[in-house]
C-alpha cells in the first residue's frame, strides 16, 4: 500500500464555519461533510438496529458522536444507497455484576464513568482526554488513556453484542478466537449494541504536576512512566521544557481529605517561572495562528492551564480527563516504549536543525500491551506521541502549524510508528501488514462477518484489499 495515489486529507480540511447547515451533516469539527441530514437515521434499542439493517438499502456508516476524522465516515456511493447510523439513542446501563457492567452501544463514555461511580466502580483502563465519544466508536477506534499497567477501553472488554448486516445478532466473548478483531474493528464489522466490560472498584489518585528541562527526556520518559502507575507530559522543545503529571493511588490520609471535601478535587499549588515562560512563548504562537486576541478564549485555556502547578488529589476523571477546548486538528503517534527515546532525540534533532513553528506542546502519554490485533499498543508498551493545531476563527489553519504536522508525522511513520484511527493521518505512510502482525487475520475476519462489505467506506475500502484475497483467519 505505501506510495500509492489515494485521496488524503493533505492539506487538512478547512473548517466550515457558517451557521447555515442547509440540511447538511458535519463531523464533529465540522470540516468533513458526512451527508445531508435526510440520509440520517436514529436507532434507540437493539430490536430497531436489526429492523434497519434488514431493510437498508445498501451500505451502512455508522455514525455516533461524530468525534473522528472525517475519513472514517466518507461516504462510498450516493445517498440514496446508503444508510447513515445513529446509535446514539441506545444508550445507557442494561445489567452489572459484582466485577463486570454491561452498557448499550450507544452510551457516551461520561455516561459509562457516571453509571459506574455510582456503583463505586471504574474501568481498569483510565479515559482519554474526553468523554463525549460513545463506547462503541471508542472501541472502533482504540480509544486510551496512559499507564503501563493498562491499556486501551477495548482490553478491558469481556464481551459484546453484534447486529449482522442481515439483521441477525450474534454474541461473542473473550474466549472466540475472533475476539481480537472485535477490540478495535474500525466500524467494520457489524453494529456493537451491547458492550460487557471488567470493572474494578473505584481508586483516587494523588497527581504531582512538575516542570523539568528537557535535556534528559529520553530517560526521564521511562522513568516516569515505570515508576508511576499513570503519566502524561507535554514537552516545549522550543524552550527545551517539560511540564509532566504522575499519579500514584492516594494515601489514607489524602483519601480521606478528598472525602471530607465531597470528593471534589484537592488542590496544593506550587509554581515554576521557567515553565510558565514556555507557556507565555505557546500562548503567543497560538495567538498569532489562531488571530483570536481574547486570552481567555478556548484554545489559549489549554496552554495556559500548563502555569498550574496544583499538585491534587481525586477520582482518575477529575485527575485526568480535561476534555477538548475547541475543534482541532490532533494527529496521535504510537511507537515501541523502548524505542521512544531514539525517537525523542530525532526529534530533537530535527527540531534544532530546522526551527519549526510549534504550535502546540507536544503531548506523551504511554499505555501497556494490547490484545487487540489492530491497537496501535498491540504487542508491547507504546508511547504515543501527540500533536495538535486549532482552527483560526476563520476556519483556516496555520500554514506553519501544517507543515509541522506533516513533517513530524513523516518521522514517526518512519520509525514504525502506528496512528490513532480515531485522529489525523496520512495513510500512504504507513505499510499496514508490516506493522500489525495480526492484519490478514482480521481481513478474514471481515469478509467472515461482511462478505457483502455492508459496513464499509471510501477509506476502509481502500484500506483493505478485495475479497479475493483474502485467505482464512488463524485462531
Amino acid at each position: 500500500m505505501r506510495g500509492q495515489a489515494m485521496a488524503l486529507e493533505r492539506p487538512y480540511p478547512r473548517r466550515d464555519v457558517s451557521e447555515d447547515d442547509a440540511g447538511r451533516l458535519w463531523n464533529w469539527a465540522r470540516n468533513s461533510e458526512l451527508a445531508g441530514s435526510e440520509a440520517l437515521v436514529s436507532a434507540s434499542s437493539e430490536l430497531e438496529v436489526r429492523s434497519l439493517l434488514a431493510s437498508r438499502p445498501g451500505r451502512v456508516r455508522l455514525v455516533g458522536s461524530r468525534m473522528s476524522a472525517g475519513r472514517m465516515l466518507a461516504p462510498a456511493g450516493p445517498p440514496e444507497s446508503e444508510l447513515l447510523l445513529d446509535v446514539r439513542g441506545h444508550r445507557g446501563l442494561l445489567a452489572h455484576g459484582e466485577d463486570w457492567a454491561t452498557f448499550a452501544g450507544g452510551t457516551v463514555l461520561q455516561d459509562v464513568y457516571d453509571a459506574l461511580a455510582r456503583l463505586g466502580r471504574m474501568l481498569p483502563s483510565s479515559p482519554g482526554v474526553i468523554a463525549e465519544q460513545t463506547l462503541a466508536g471508542a472501541l472502533a477506534t482504540g480509544t486510551h488513556g496512559q499507564g503501563l499497567q493498562q491499556s486501551s477501553i477495548g482490553d478491558a472488554l469481556l464481551s459484546l453484542r453484534l447486529v449482522m448486516a442481515d439483521g441477525t445478532v450474534e454474541e461473542f466473548g473473550a474466549d472466540h478466537p475472533w475476539f481480537g478483531a472485535l477490540q478495535v474493528g474500525l466500524g467494520t464489522l457489524g453494529v456493537v449494541t451491547a458492550v460487557t466490560l471488567r470493572t474494578v472498584p473505584v481508586a483516587v489518585y494523588s497527581c504531582v504536576k512538575g516542570a523539568t528541562g528537557a535535556e534528559t527526556l529520553e530517560s526521564d520518559l521511562l522513568v516516569w512512566n515505570r515508576g508511576h502507575e499513570m503519566a502524561k507530559a507535554w514537552w516545549f522543545p522550543d524552550d527545551d521544557q517539560v511540564h509532566v503529571w504522575t499519579a500514584q493511588r492516594a494515601s489514607t490520609d489524602e483519601v480521606a481529605a478528598w472525602e471530607a471535601g465531597g470528593r471534589q478535587l484537592v488542590e496544593r499549588t506550587e509554581t515554576s517561572d521557567a515553565m510558565n515562560r514556555a507557556v507565555d512563548a505557546a500562548l503567543a504562537h497560538m495567538r498569532a495562528d489562531t488571530r483570536i486576541l481574547d486570552a481567555q478564549g478556548k484554545p489559549f485555556r489549554t496552554v495556559t492551564r500548563f502555569k498550574d502547578f496544583s499538585d491534587v488529589t481525586g477520582d482518575v476523571y477529575q485527575v485526568f480527563m480535561r476534555g477538548i477546548a475547541t475543534p482541532q486538528i490532533n494527529v496521535e503517534i504510537g511507537v515501541p516504549l523502548d524505542r521512544a527515546p531514539a525517537v525523542v532525540e530525532k526529534i530533537r534533532a530535527w527540531h534544532a536543525e530546522t526551527s519549526p513553528h510549534l504550535h502546540y506542546p507536544i503531548i506523551l502519554r504511554a499505555t501497556g500491551p494490547s490484545r487487540a490485533w489492530l491497537s496501535p499498543s498491540e504487542g508491547g508498551d507504546t508511547l504515543y506521541f501527540g500533536f495538535v493545531v486549532y482552527y483560526a476563527e476563520d476556519g483556516s489553519l496555520s500554514a506553519d502549524g501544517v507543515d509541522f504536522l506533516v513533517e513530524v508525522e513523516k518521522l514517526l511513520a518512519a520509525e514504525g510508528g502506528r496512528p490513532h484511527w480515531g485522529k489525523y493521518f496520512d495513510e500512504t505512510l504507513y505499510d499496514w501488514p508490516a506493522l500489525y502482525p495480526r492484519w490478514d487475520d482480521f481481513l478474514a475476519v471481515r469478509e467472515a462477518l461482511d462478505p457483502e462489505r455492508v459496513f464499509s467506506n471510501t477509506f476502509t475500502d481502500r484500506l483493505f484489499p478485495a475479497p479475493s484475497s483474502v485467505g482464512e483467519v488463524a485462531a
